[in-house]
This record gives structure tokens, sequence and C-alpha cells, in this order.
């Protein structure tokens, strides 16, 4: 459905550090209004000045009338499901923050319910805007480094209680659902579009310092293959001293090699392929700062950007539904070795 007033209107649910970027860069696109915000603290409470309504429910949002074209949901990621749904149920478009769901069940519904409702479902993946993923997606398409033999991606981040904080949705199984869900989807994305689907899964798991903080583990090893040929590791922890140390991809090609390094994959460390000249990239968005400890890439002007464009018929979606339910597949099957894991040491 094209969208065809002058500006694309939007309603943000979840009113945390994400739902405020979100609202922040809808405020500074042209073509795009914020009509609403929604969430279960007051404004106050929020630190939201705004002269916009704002409600503490969906519903309310839902039933109040108020004309607008999309719903943000920037909420905890065990709502993402279920609130898009309502919004979708409302015939109401949806941008969808990281992970679109908490499991491939509840994304498959999701997608079901866009379809039923002929309406558009944007997954957050803005990584994929930072200028070396841009480039490494062209130098695999173009297939400059050949074959594929080897991946490995690197997140060594750190979480600690100044994130977790007591009382709060981060770190439940039910509201959260884990490491690979809410730090680390956005590089399990990047891994998934440049190289398509993994099978053969292995893994180690372990939880160092957050016993008494999450319900999860906090560091990981896991190996697989490519069905697309190559074999690949992600290797992630959250229980870095202090701060992040790093987010970087190793790529060995059979005419090259990539490192794409930096604290959250955002500069070329390596470019070793012989005869092809490196171009010169545009800067890389800095990361998101949340004060004691940093997220990914604040790319989301290029997010609400492509929205409004997708929706007027000039653009596509940068991610949509089913890359979305793709990426929260992968993570469900690497915690599912996790989950056997676990299950086997508990029978011994």
């Amino acid at each position: 459905m094209i969208v065809t007033n002058e500006k694309v209107r939007f309603a943000v649910v979840g009113a945390g550090h994400i739902g405020k970027r979100h609202a922040e860069m809808i405020s500074r696109d042209p073509e795009a209004e914020l009509v609403a915000m929604v969430d279960v603290r007051s404004a106050e409470e929020c630190g939201v000045t705004t002269e916009i309504p704002f409600f503490n429910t969906v519903e309310e949002l839902l039933n109040s009338k108020l004309e607008f074209d999309v719903v943000n949901v920037c909420t905890p990621n065990g709502l993402h499901a279920t609130q898009s749904i309502q919004a979708l149920e409302a015939k109401k478009h949806v941008v969808c923050e990281k992970p679109m769901g908490l499991s491939k069940e509840e994304c498959e519904k999701v997608i079901f319910k866009s379809l039923q409702m002929s309406r558009n479902v944007f997954c957050v993946m803005q990584n994929r805007y930072s200028p070396p993923s841009e480039w490494i997606k062209k130098v695999v398409q173009e297939k400059i480094l050949g074959d594929i033999f080897m991946v490995q991606l690197n997140c060594y981040w750190n979480r600690d209680a100044r994130y977790y904080k007591k009382g709060g949705w981060k770190g439940t199984q039910e509201l959260d659902g884990g490491t690979l869900f809410t730090q680390f989807s956005h590089f399990i994305d990047i891994m998934y579009w440049l190289f398509g689907d993994i099978d053969n899964i292995k893994g180690n798991f372990a939880d160092f310092t957050h016993q008494e903080t999450t319900d999860f583990e906090d560091s990981g090893f896991v190996s697989f293959d490519f069905l697309n040929g190559g074999m690949g590791s992600i290797n992630y922890s959250t229980a870095v001293t202090d701060k992040n140390l790093e987010s970087s991809m190793t790529i060995i090609g059979s005419k090259g090699s990539v490192k794409i390094g930096g604290q959250y994959m955002n500069e070329v460390e390596v470019c070793n392929i012989p005869g092809y000249e490196m171009p010169i990239l545009a800067e890389s968005s800095p990361a998101n700062d949340y004060g004691p400890y940093k997220g990914s890439a604040a790319n989301h002007h290029f997010l609400i950007s492509n929205v409004v464009q997708t929706l007027k018929g000039k653009a596509t979606a940068t991610t949509n539904a089913l890359e979305g339910l793709k990426v929260v597949e992968i993570i469900e099957r690497i915690y599912n070795v996790r989950n056997e894991q676990l299950n086997v040491s508990k029978v011994n």
C-alpha cells in the first residue's frame, strides 16, 4: 500500500534509548512526521518533552482515532512480535527493532499477519548502512574474493551491572531472550546478508560474570558450515571488562582476505586482494552512546528514510520481514545447541 499523504506519519512505541532515537530521526526527516509516542511510564518519567500525544499502551494508541501510517516497535524484545501484530491488525505498517521476535514461530505469525493485511514490516538492521558493510557486500556479490573459505565473526563487548539493572527487562529470558538476540543480532544479520544460511552448528557456551544479573550465557564459541560453501564461526562475549573491545569479521577467500574491525565493525583493517584497489569509503557513523556503555552504529536516519521512500513507492525495504525471521531462526538454532548441552549436563 502506497502512502500518498505529503508526510509519512509515525507513532513510536517504547520511549527508552532506542525509541527516543527513532523519534529524533523521524523528526529530522523532512518527509516524516512524529505524531505519537507510547510507553508504560509517563512522559516525564521517560524524559520526553513533546507536544504530541503520549499514550501508555498500544491499545490506547490504536483506539485513539489518531491518523498515522507506521508503528515503530521499540519495546523489550519479548513484546516485539505481539505488538507488531497488534499494529498490523489495525492496518498500520510496522518498523520493528531487532529482534523481530524471540522465535521463528513468532516471526512467522508477524509475516502471516502482514500478508493478510497487505502491510509492510521493516526490520531494524541499521549496520547494513555502514560504509564498510556496503563495501563488503559489493565485494562478496561480485565475487572479488572468489570462493569463500572461512568467515570468523568476533563480538567482544562489555555489559555489566551498569547495564543489567535490577527490576528491568534486560537479562530476563522472557523479555530479553539472550545475548545473541540483544547484543549481537546486528552482526549475525550482516553475516547472513553476505553469506546466507548456516548448518552443522556446534558450540561451547559459558556464563563467566553474569550469574547474578541474567538468565542466560554471556559467552560462546560457535562453529558451522555455510550452505553456499565455506565454514564459519561466531565468538562472542559480554564479559569484557569496563568497555567494548571489538566487533570484527575476518573473511578468507580463494582470491584474497579482508578484515573489518574496530569496536563496532566500522573500520576496514585489512584488504589483501591482489590486483584490487581499495576505494576510499565514507566515514562511518559513531556508535549509539548510552552513557556507560555503547551500542551499534547510529544509522537510524538511513532506516527512517528507507521506510519513507519505500512507502511512497520510491524504494524497497533494506531489511524485509523474511530476513528478520532468518536472523531470529539462526539464533534460535544456535540456542537449541546450547540448550541441548545444558540438558545433557543436568542429566550427567
